[in-house]
């Protein structure tokens, strides 16, 4: 009985607080592609506008989570 409380299911987001930062540098990234698109930039805005799309967002969904929260669980 004690070997299933310690396997149950953990609840909560499967972002850890890298993941996070990651999407929030591709947020800031589309932004500033963005505000230089509006002012007329026609090849730094596409770039920046790449990387935060196609990069960064996808970067810090698919990176895997924090080692720390793994090796607590024992897994």
């Amino acid at each position: 009985m004690a070997q299933k409380n310690n396997k149950e299911k953990k609840t909560g987001l499967p972002f850890g607080p890298r993941n996070y930062m990651i999407m929030g540098a591709a947020l800031v990234m589309i932004i500033i592609g963005y505000f230089s698109l509006n002012s007329g930039s026609i090849t730094l805005a596409p770039i920046l506008l790449v990387l935060g799309y196609c990069v960064l967002f996808p970067l810090g969904i698919i990176w895997g989570g924090s080692r720390d929260e793994a090796e607590d669980t024992g897994e």
